[in-house]
């Protein structure tokens, strides 16, 4: 009897887990996060679920709830005393062992039978024999001589025990020792950060910072450990101490000099050059070193100061053998040109007999001046003065967000299926990868994407026409191949009779059909549309021939984004493949002419919302001044 009774609550527990299996397997994957959680054995771990996100469902429009499952045994995580808890999103193994080291899941349900999941990896590392904090350590550089901050990387986990009204506490440690306030110069400072008065070589050691709390009525801990670097030599940016903004009178004829005075601060030992160049400039060029020529300045003169100000000294006269009515009233600019930065002072010269006129003349002139460089700024700088207003005064902007509208943007993309396969890998990698990276993930925006966001078993005119109408821009991607691709030359011929015939000359699918045709009436018709033309590649005149006449119409009406503007400088300069835009997803491998180092700070400034590529993207996009920011993504531990 006993055995049966057994048996059955073994089928019991073993359907139930199935059941469990087969309730997740019908949610929607987000795979792994990219963030890790590194733990060591005796301390606590948190580990947050980041679906609950605009990005992944209307929070307006449904509840929810989080579970928790341990992925490698398939185990239901529950709340245990003093092992594990879970508050709203958050997991929490308060005393991590080894046997905690795998992956775990957090299943999130809506009111709205909507699931979705995602899984985050805990590692857990023994501690290095012999040495003290953790195997894992972050690195900040402390500078010699000077105050200095090192900063804790706990931040998350301060601010959600914060949201849960618990109080914790700081202990810093240098290698082993406790250090205590005000301990040899070292002060405890809100948030997590260790303030360190007169840096020195004792300083270049490591620090670990454990933040204590109580959790669940469990005195639980986290730490973080610190490599500390101290920078012993270092200069600072250069101080152009003459000449002062001034100016001077002199009369025509006479003979002019004036200093040009350098101070490049430094702290340990001063180097024999501070990798600073002194220019002397006017209004139109460098002026010359020839001491030949009327106006001509001396080769800098540099010396070092080893006694305090410590530092590099330059200096350069600019002399004007005999002064012209032509040198009256410019600029003469000294210049320092360093890799923290380019300081710069001048200096101008009036006639002696007309000074007061031309004082007057001056302050007039400045004014036009300014406002000419004004118009010129706003012209070459239109996009990031709107981008600034928009972000700093949204409220004289208009809410977009109550226009019943649930996509900021239909993204769509135009490749024949007569095209080499690498066309269209390249078209759809950047719908698929590169938009949503910056556009959803950095920037917060909602695109409905076809081929990602369409329900399954929707009709395809039903999803084209409701989605188009619920999207308030429409971002058109295509290439130079876009529209010329061809299964044969007759098509070719016919692409020169009618270009607006987009069936059968460049083969595109049903669906991108009916989407060019809806775009180009709701654009060009109805004016209830505005769309974005994204051009990936660079288009010849040949080929823009071949394109549609609503696309060209559209082309020269309002002009295109251009990605490969974006890319052209660095391929040139770096010497990278002209299609190796597509690394910017930072999942293909290096080109055969590029470094791994040089792709990856292609790929970083790419997808970099500050790229002029992107601030156009921006500038054309609804704004979102007013609408609640999504929240970020959980740096964890």
């Amino acid at each position: 009897m006993c055995v049966r009774v057994r048996t059955l609550l073994l089928l019991v527990v073993v359907q139930s887990v199935d059941w469990t299996h087969a309730a997740q397997d019908e949610c929607k994957d987000y795979e792994v996060q990219f963030e890790r959680v590194f733990s060591v054995p005796g301390d606590a771990a948190m580990i947050n679920c980041t679906l609950a996100s605009p990005d992944v469902f209307n929070l307006s429009a449904a509840s929810y709830e989080v579970n928790w499952y341990h992925v490698e045994t398939g185990r239901a995580l529950r709340n245990v005393s003093r092992r594990v808890l879970i508050r709203g999103q958050t997991l929490w193994l308060l005393n991590v062992t080894m046997r905690h080291d795998g992956h775990y899941q957090c299943v999130l349900r809506t009111s709205t039978s909507g699931c979705f999941k995602q899984s985050t990896r805990l590692v857990v590392e023994r501690p290095l024999r012999g040495e003290c904090g953790r195997p894992r350590k972050a690195f900040q550089v402390l500078t010699v001589g000077v105050t200095d901050t090192l900063s804790c990387p706990i931040k998350e986990v301060f601010k959600t025990l914060r949201s849960y009204g618990v109080r914790a506490s700081v202990t810093w440690y240098r290698g082993c020792d406790v250090i205590e306030d005000g301990f040899e110069g070292h002060v405890y400072r809100n948030r997590a950060r260790l303030k360190i008065k007169n840096v020195d070589s004792r300083n270049n050691q490591p620090y670990t910072c454990t933040l204590n709390f109580n959790l669940g009525g469990v005195a639980a801990s986290i730490s973080e450990s610190i490599q500390a670097w101290v920078q012993e030599d270092y200069c600072f940016l250069p101080q152009v101490l003459q000449p002062a903004n001034d100016i001077l009178k002199g009369a025509p004829g006479s003979r002019l000099t004036r200093t040009c005075r350098v101070f490049v601060p430094c702290i340990g030992t001063v180097p024999d050059d501070a990798m600073v160049d002194v220019f002397w400039l006017d209004d139109v060029d460098f002026i010359s070193t020839n001491n030949s020529e009327r106006i001509f300045a001396s080769e800098p003169r540099v010396w070092r100061a080893s006694v305090p100000p410590k530092g590099v000294w330059m200096e350069s006269v600019l002399t004007i053998s005999s002064l012209e009515e032509a040198d009256f009233l410019i600029n003469y600019t000294c210049r320092a040109y360093s890799a923290r930065g380019i300081p710069q002072a001048h200096f101008s010269v009036l006639p002696q007999e007309q000074g007061v006129q031309v004082a007057v003349g001056v302050v007039l002139g400045g004014v036009a001046a300014l406002a000419v460089i004004a118009v010129v700024v706003y012209f070459h700088f239109k996009i990031d003065v709107v981008l600034f207003f928009r972000s700093s005064f949204a409220v004289f902007y208009a809410n977009e967000e109550n226009d019943g509208k649930r996509f900021d943007a239909y993204v769509t993309s135009y490749y024949p299926l007569g095209c080499q396969l690498d066309v269209s890998h390249r078209v759809l990698t950047f719908a698929m990868e590169i938009l949503p990276q910056v556009l959803e993930k950095a920037c917060g925006y909602k695109l409905f994407i076809a081929g990602r966001d369409c329900l399954p078993g929707q009709a395809m005119v039903d999803t084209v026409h409701e989605n188009m109408l619920a999207s308030r821009r429409l971002l058109l991607l295509y290439g130079a191949s876009s529209f010329t691709c061809t299964h044969s030359r007759h098509h070719l011929n016919n692409r020169h009779t009618n270009n607006n015939n987009l069936g059968e000359d460049v083969c595109l699918d049903t669906r991108r059909q009916y989407e060019w045709t809806v775009a180009m009436h709701q654009a060009l018709v109805e004016g209830t549309l505005k769309v974005v033309l994204v051009e990936l590649e660079e288009v010849s005149a040949a080929q823009l021939a071949l394109f549609p006449e609503s696309l060209r119409h559209l082309r020269r009406k309002q002009g295109a984004v251009c990605w490969w503007k974006n890319n052209k400088h660095h391929h040139q300069h770096q010497g990278l493949n002209r299609k190796s835009w597509i690394n910017c997803t930072g999942k293909s491998s290096p080109s055969r002419t590029a470094t791994r180092e040089q792709e990856e700070a292609h790929s970083s400034r790419c997808l970099s919302p500050s790229s002029k590529f992107w601030k156009e993207i921006l500038y054309h996009m609804p704004v979102k001044g007013k609408r609640a920011a999504p929240p970020q993504k959980t740096t964890l531990l």
